[in-house]
């Protein structure tokens, strides 16, 4: 699945948090790190330090930074010179969770992930993975990086730690922009950013202060995203009746949720569990499943079954709801239908519980636009959640929300694993969803 990644192990680093302006010195990111810890040692990772240990007499004192500087001396035309930064400073891409503890930025949801720009040779992104690694291609958490819009990494986070070098083959003197999004789903696994590491040439740069990384900007709109598998892109890598499903196959950037984001040139934020709905998720033998709720995780960063650093799980952080969105789209029902089926009382129940969860997603969002859909992979709750807009509209004078249905995938345009929409389907609802939207806020 590599495509012009370089991949390496990484020893564990501390984060320099730094505004953007930074001073470039004859020193190592070691060397950095033998300070700090000389001058007290509370900032540096006891992971961190074996590797500091230059010649190996089972201490770090001043011999290790004298060998740390050595290393760091100049040579020849592609010495570099590095600084590294927290990744909490980037611009965050959907839901993501900073640990100060560790100066972790934990990305779970689909499309999660950072974007920023940099001046200099090189980019490292240093991450490290969650429980679920040692899952493979099954679980392990899949991501992306794009340099300049171009994807140079596709790629799982089968390691505990990986480093992920990004040339830059343009010039030292302009930014180039590297975004980082997480293509697989949050309740399988998640991944962290321990830090950014930005290089340059000291011929280029000499001793002097430069600004050599800044956020990427906000676009005008933000969209956030409701959903099930459908808004994950759920094994749509894959082929239906070939392929069963697996992180390896689940790609968000060839989503309808995703592509519609791009289409309306909208940042987005997906919260989106495969398998879930809002009174069942999927269920084969008629009993409701009622541990797969999206409203039950709404108000968190996310949920995901695997641990971090041995003791955190994402549902255990609160989303803060700071950045509101422009446009909230909700897409569920898929597998509520697999429980209510053609039952007029359970597609009752159903259309109430929608309704009351529109109440919760519009507390947390006051002014946001509300697009209820459905349709994808069946009608059967098409007429439900059209009910339920209705009562809710009727019973809080709402209505700054409507309902809009996709059209049903073809055979002609192939399956995904499990029957899901293939590429072409979802290129097609993208269309369509943001030609409804803007058509009613005339986008």
């Amino acid at each position: 699945m590599k495509k012009g990644a370089l991949i390496g192990s990484a020893a564990v680093l501390a984060v320099i948090a730094a505004a953007g302006v930074l001073y470039w010195r004859a020193e190592s990111a070691d060397s950095n790190l033998i300070r700090m810890y000389l001058d007290g040692g509370d900032a540096v990772p006891e992971a961190a330090l074996s590797a500091l240990d230059f010649n190996q007499n089972g201490k770090i004192d001043r011999t290790d930074l004298a060998k740390a500087k050595l290393n760091a001396v100049f040579s020849g035309k592609t010495a570099l010179c590095p600084e590294y930064f927290s990744a909490e400073l980037a611009k965050p891409l959907g839901r993501t969770a900073y640990h100060a503890d560790t100066g972790t930025l934990w990305c779970s949801l689909s499309g999660s992930g950072i974007a920023f720009g940099f001046r200099g040779k090189e980019c490292r992104l240093h991450l490290t993975a969650d429980s679920a690694f040692v899952s493979g291609e099954n679980g392990a958490a899949r991501y992306a990086v794009y340099l300049n819009d171009e994807l140079v990494t596709d790629a799982q986070l089968t390691e505990p730690e990986q480093t992920v070098i990004i040339p830059n083959s343009g010039s030292e003197d302009e930014y180039a922009w590297v975004r980082l999004v997480k293509l697989s789903e949050s309740q399988n696994s998640a991944l962290g950013i321990r830090s950014v590491g930005v290089f340059a040439s000291k011929a280029a740069h000499g001793q002097y202060a430069r600004d050599v990384f800044k956020p990427a900007a906000e676009k005008a709109h933000l969209i956030e995203f409701i959903g099930d598998s459908i808004t994950c892109g759920y094994g749509v890598d894959g082929e239906y009746g070939r392929d069963q499903f697996k992180t390896a196959n689940e790609n968000v950037t060839k989503a309808y949720s995703y592509l519609t984001a791009q289409k309306l040139d909208a940042d987005y934020s997906m919260v989106s569990y495969s398998g879930h709905g809002i009174i069942s998720g999927y269920t084969a033998n008629g009993n409701p499943v009622t541990n797969r709720l999206v409203p039950r995780f709404y108000q968190q960063v996310g949920h995901c079954s695997a641990v971090l650093e041995g003791r955190h799980k994402m549902q255990d952080d609160l989303w803060d709801f700071a950045r509101q969105p422009d446009v909230i789209v909700i897409n569920l029902g898929t597998n509520d239908s697999s429980y209510t089926l053609n039952d007029s009382a359970k597609q009752k129940d159903f259309a109430a519980a929608y309704a009351e969860f529109l109440k919760t997603v519009r507390e947390k969002n006051p002014d946001a636009a509300i697009v209820c859909s459905l349709g994808m992979m069946g009608t059967t709750l098409c007429d439900a959640v059209d009910l339920a807009v209705a009562d809710y509209t009727k019973a809080t004078g709402d209505s700054n929300i409507r309902a809009m249905r996709f059209d049903m995938q073809e055979e002609a345009d192939g399956y995904a694993v499990d029957w899901h929409p293939s590429a072409v389907t979802h290129e097609k609802a993208a269309e369509k969803l943001s030609e409804f939207i803007r058509g009613w806020l005339k986008w």
